[in-house]
């Protein structure tokens, strides 16, 4: 708790948070071309072969999209 002289010198701090996906800047999707379509497999305990496309957003960011189904 901070006292009085404290927070007349130095005030209160705003929380700043970070986005989970920063490739998309704050948009909730995004387009983008499939630049390869390949199989990966997922890290310790599970095992099976994921389908992921490497996609060039149209932002210049390129990053690993999954395709469901």
């Amino acid at each position: 708790m901070p006292t009085i002289n404290q927070l007349i010198r130095l005030g209160r701090k705003p929380n700043t948070w970070r986005t989970k996906a920063p490739a998309l800047n704050e948009c909730p999707q995004r387009r983008g071309v499939c630049t390869r379509v390949m199989t990966v497999t997922p890290k310790k305990p599970n095992s099976d072969l994921r389908k992921v496309a490497r996609v060039r957003l149209t932002n210049g960011i390129e990053v690993t999209a999954y395709i469901p189904g």
